[in-house]
């Protein structure tokens, strides 16, 4: 169970609050950067939610200032709902760093939930963990170029934590700037079910679901000719979208998408909006490019 703090001193007005589309990017984003924040998808028909909202409340008070929580009514902030892919109520993400890293949707025991306050109020200490830190290098490993380093470095960690999320992530993300699909294929079909959820781990998933797609695609000269010829080519249209994932085109390959989506939304079961949620997963929730195409995209679901 959950101690009250008697030394905290964040009044509850800080501590849980309101949040809409105008101030979401302060509240949670920028706010996660100092103190991890759980966010509550509600609305007011949902039964549900009225047992785990207030349940959610009491465990973040207790905390005594180690978390936040943000409240987002979905009805009315449909955009932020769709940008993070909340598809029922109640849905309940953890922020931190800026990026949620946790989550689950529907109601939870009280046991349950306490655990999951608990656990997002412990990242605020994560900077003195020495496996964290060892993935903080071998990101930067990665980033810089030297994926071996990286890729010994993640395994490093996993040895000792062997479902760490990130570090699964990030090995899987090594393997394949080392070329070796094999093994990062192994990986993914092998994603422990207490991660699997995980955001960084969907995301190195759907980076090596679209990188599988794209060593299969065209040239995108012969598709441009095709779309010319005929603009109502979707097939084509979607391989060109994979072709521009392959070079790095993110961009455009939304774009492409998008198109399909404008002139045929349910085309091949919706394939167009499928890959594109693959693609916003690949970059993250917090990438600019992948922000873009999900306001695109909301924006003609709600038209």
């Amino acid at each position: 169970m959950l101690e009250l703090n008697a030394n905290a001193s964040a009044p509850a007005g800080d501590l849980i609050k309101d949040s809409d589309e105008t101030t979401f990017m302060e509240d949670v984003v920028e706010a996660s950067k100092t103190t991890p924040v759980i966010v509550d998808f509600w609305a007011p028909w949902c039964g549900p939610c009225k047992t785990l909202g207030p349940a959610l409340e009491a465990a973040v008070t207790a905390a005594g200032g180690k978390v936040k929580m943000v409240k987002v009514n979905v009805d009315e902030n449909q955009m932020i709902a769709s940008q993070l892919r909340v598809q029922s109520i109640p849905t309940v993400f953890a922020f931190h760093d800026g990026q949620p890293v946790d989550g689950f949707q529907g109601a939870l025991p009280p046991s349950e939930i306490e655990a999951f306050v608990q656990k997002t109020a412990a990242l605020a200490g994560e900077e003195d963990n020495g496996l964290a830190d060892a993935v903080i290098a071998a990101e930067e490993m990665l980033a810089e170029g030297s994926a071996d380093d990286a890729a010994q470095t993640f395994v490093a960690v996993l040895d000792e934590e062997p479902e760490n999320p990130a570090a699964y992530a990030g090995l899987i993300r090594s393997l394949m700037a080392l070329g070796e699909t094999e093994k990062a294929a192994t990986l993914v079909e092998n994603i422990p079910d207490t991660i699997a959820n995980d955001t960084d781990v969907q995301s190195a998933k759907a980076q090596y679901e679209l990188a599988a797609s794209a060593a299969d695609a065209g040239e995108a000269g012969e598709l441009l000719a095709k779309l010319e010829a005929n603009p109502d080519d979707h097939a084509a249209r979607q391989e060109l979208a994979t072709v521009y994932v392959g070079d790095g085109k993110m961009e455009e390959a939304i774009n492409e998408l998008l198109e399909i989506f404008r002139r045929d939304r349910e085309w091949n079961d919706g394939a167009a909006k499928e890959q594109m949620f693959k693609i916003f997963d690949s970059l993250g929730p917090v990438d600019e490019i992948a922000k873009t195409g999900r306001r695109k995209l909301s924006s003609m679901i709600f038209a």
